[in-house]
């Protein structure tokens, strides 16, 4: 079940990543810059639950 968690938080991280990136192309630096601190919540919240 552990790696389950970590592998469906990388998969969302990196989806969500992306779209950061495109945001950033798009000249929308704030909105890239708050969904990448998103993704870095996405990444560490849920380990303070489960482990």
């Amino acid at each position: 079940m552990k790696y389950f968690t970590i592998i469906t938080l990388l998969v969302i991280a990196i989806y969500t990543f992306g779209f950061a990136i495109s945001l950033w192309k798009e000249k929308q630096k704030m909105g890239a810059i708050a969904v990448i601190f998103l993704v870095l919540t996405i990444m560490v919240l849920p380990f303070f639950s489960v482990l």
